[in-house]
């Protein structure tokens, strides 16, 4: 047994991209879109890992594991700016934070 073709591996890597796109374009909190980015990278990685197996290659699952490396440490300093910001009690939202203060 085979699986489900390629396209509806697209398909629903399309609609992961799309459901993080909106999000990052409609909310205000900084979680929010690191999470919205999170699923826009899991449908990239989706998408990269269906032309892998569509091709019968290796490169495409390779370039998903060094995606989720480079996500991996951009949560990692975004949850940490956003820790420190709200430690300084600055309202967290995204359109009111044009400027890095020292």
């Amino acid at each position: 047994m085979r699986g489900p073709d390629v396209v509806w591996y697209l398909a629903v890597a399309a609609s992961l991209f799309c459901t993080g796109a909106f999000g990052v374009l409609t909310r205000r909190s900084p979680l929010i879109v690191l999470l919205s980015l999170e699923i826009m990278l899991n449908g990239a990685n989706l998408a990269l890992i269906a032309f892998s197996r569509h091709y019968a290659q290796g490169d495409g699952q390779i370039f998903a594991l060094t995606v989720m490396a480079v996500a991996a440490s951009e949560v990692v300093v975004g949850l940490g700016l956003i820790v420190a910001i709200a430690r300084k009690r600055i309202d967290l939202d995204v359109d009111k934070l044009s400027t890095l203060r020292g």
